[in-house]
């Protein structure tokens, strides 16, 4: 695929980021992307390698290798390298469902199990991806082609995250009427208020939920399953239902001091932000304004970034983030090699951000909050953090962490925001459908199904395996599509990977 000999002819070259300083100003995207017939020389870099782990999408010492959708990456690259657009487009579309979320917000699992980074730089794969759902949206290739026959059958999903919105496109492809019901007032779940704009730009979102309305997908917004509809209504008034609710449920820190004004879940900071940004461009002050104020970011992942750029591009103090686990090493360890994924340090935009602008990385390491420390009015005024050290537990092999005595420290902060990962579905979604959760409160179903202990009833995405990617909530999707069709049609055409 591609040029057999493109890998030793074209350097890797990937779109340049606009400077900290300057893109911290707005919340836009602020990559800016290579001219097509350069991207078309990023094509011509796969490889024929004769094994793609790029799409394998298998698991390798419990990290996913390649992607989870089996993309056909080798195919539509070296289409992207022929300029076969529309045919790139089609092989891609074949996989994937949303081509135009996934080349903006996946890690690019493909890229690192790419073989060309065995001896170099991967393929520029994700970009490749980018183009050619951009192309196709310029070129008319993405327009709305609803469905040529209707089987008759009602599909309700409860959610229109990526999963949700993986199994309404499928199934409305297949024919059946599908209605998604959302509880916000914007389609589109974790896409529309868990991602800030500055990583996927809204309109993004509402260009594909118009091409999904053009093909006959009816949404509704601003209506709570479960609290605003009853789950009996839906199970009389359609054939099958899909829970694609997410896993919403936001861990806690308890700690002495928790009640303090100024303390906010992560999520809740950014369907915030994101919302009055939508609304009115902040103008209505409904969020979270962390102008000249000291913020403390409890958790050192991805939403714990997006937490630190937010707080930058409202004017911060300063920022700090805090991780239990230790630093991950810069480069791979001897102990993890190719395919496997890298499991080195990652220095996202957020963290970029902070470092131009408070000339530091703001992550402290193997450290946990001891205390919340409030004011005489219960305001929030500083955060007691102390560190961890970690011992394996030589029968079990499981890492557990102590406290290091002496080693407190206390950090001035106005704001405290907790990004500590999600516990699971909501309590009210499952005890309404009567459905069964597993001990992590993820709905439960058979290994590698969907449809649930009740009749009628199937789930989806985060819902289902707890948090994680959005190009996994697509398969998830794409996957619990098939399985309701069967349900529905007695067999079923899908391809779901």
């Amino acid at each position: 695929m591609g040029k057999p000999t493109g890998f030793m002819e074209y350097k890797r070259e990937v779109s340049k980021d606009v400077a900290p300083k300057d893109r911290i100003k707005n919340f836009k995207e602020f990559h800016e992307h290579l001219p097509m017939e350069r991207q078309r020389l990023q094509g011509a870099r796969c490889m024929e390698c004769g094994v793609p782990f790029c799409q394998s999408g298998m698991t390798i010492c419990g990290m996913t290798n390649g992607c989870p959708l089996h993309n056909l990456v080798p195919e539509w690259n070296d289409l992207v390298y022929t300029g076969n657009w529309q045919q790139a487009y089609n092989r891609l579309k074949k996989t994937n469902s949303f081509p135009e979320f996934t080349s903006r917000v996946c890690p690019a699992l493909c890229e690192a199990a790419c073989t060309c980074g065995l001896i170099g730089e991967p393929v520029s794969t994700k970009e490749n991806e980018y183009a050619i759902i951009e192309n196709a949206y310029e070129q008319g290739y993405a327009d709305p082609k609803p469905p040529k026959v209707r089987t008759g059958k009602k599909v309700a999903v409860v959610g229109s995250g990526p999963s949700g919105l993986a199994v309404a496109d499928q199934l409305n492809k297949r024919g059946h009427s599908v209605t998604v019901f959302e509880r916000s007032d914007r389609v589109g779940g974790l896409l529309m208020y868990g991602i800030p704009n500055m990583k996927l730009e809204k309109q993004i979102v509402d260009r594909k939920i118009k091409v999904m309305e053009a093909e006959g997908v009816t949404f509704v917004t601003g209506t709570d399953v479960g609290k605003d509809i009853k789950a009996d209504k839906l199970l009389k008034e359609y054939d099958r239902v899909v829970l694609a609710c997410g896993a919403s449920n936001p861990r806690d820190i308890q700690a002495p001091g928790r009640d303090a004004k100024g303390i906010y879940f992560a999520v809740d900071f950014l369907k915030a932000n994101t919302k009055s940004l939508l609304d009115s461009g902040f103008a209505d002050g409904k969020f979270v304004n962390t102008k000249d104020k000291n913020v403390v970011i409890i958790g050192g992942g991805d939403t714990g970034n997006d937490c630190v750029g937010t707080s930058i591009r409202h004017g911060c103090k300063s920022v700090t983030q805090i991780e239990m686990m230790p630093k991950a090493p810069d480069t791979r360890a001897e102990n993890n090699p190719w395919p496997e994924w890298p499991k080195v340090c990652k220095t996202d935009y957020g963290q970029q951000e902070a470092i131009a602008v408070f000339g530091h990385d703001p992550r402290i390491y193997e450290s946990t909050v001891k205390e919340f420390v409030k004011d005489k009015n219960g305001n929030l005024k500083a955060v007691k953090i102390v560190k961890l050290s970690w011992e394996k537990d030589p029968a079990t092999g499981r890492m557990s962490s102590k406290e290091v005595p002496g080693s407190e420290q206390t950090l001035p902060a106005e704001i405290v925001l907790i990004a500590a990962g999600f516990l699971g579905s909501q309590k009210y979604v499952t005890d309404a459908f009567k459905v069964e959760v597993n001990q992590r409160t993820n709905v439960a179903t058979q290994p590698g199904q969907y449809e649930t202990n009740m009749k009628n009833v199937f789930t989806a995405g985060d819902m289902h395996r707890g948090q994680s990617l959005v190009v996994w909530a697509i398969r998830e999707g794409r996957e619990a599509a098939r399985a309701v069709d069967e349900s529905l049609m007695g067999y079923t055409n899908l391809m779901a990977q």
